[in-house]
């Protein structure tokens, strides 16, 4: 096998495009807590079923679900204050 040429160790690196996830993002600026609480109400009802093995692993993205519930809460707090100050910041 011939050694790597140089030139592909001197190849300028592209930089990574910026993630964007526009199905996740419209649905925060659109869902109300009721409608986040229902998204992952089905995936931690499967994750409490699991028995064996598989437990072990359930019970850390139960963790890890939670998490992102409290998550995804704070920041529809955060943009309902949002638009009740924009709303208030309007009437003046």
């Amino acid at each position: 096998m011939p050694p790597p040429s140089k030139q592909t160790a001197n190849a300028p690196v592209e930089p990574l495009p910026a993630p964007s996830f526009p199905a996740i993002e419209s649905f925060i600026e659109r869902a109300s807590t009721e409608e986040v609480q229902s998204l992952f109400a089905p995936v931690k009802n499967e994750l409490a079923n699991l028995k064996g093995p598989k437990a072990e692993q359930a019970k850390k993205a139960q963790t890890a679900i939670s998490r992102a519930e409290e998550l995804l809460g704070v920041l529809l707090e955060t943009r309902e204050r949002l638009v009740a100050e924009s709303k208030g910041k309007g009437r003046k």
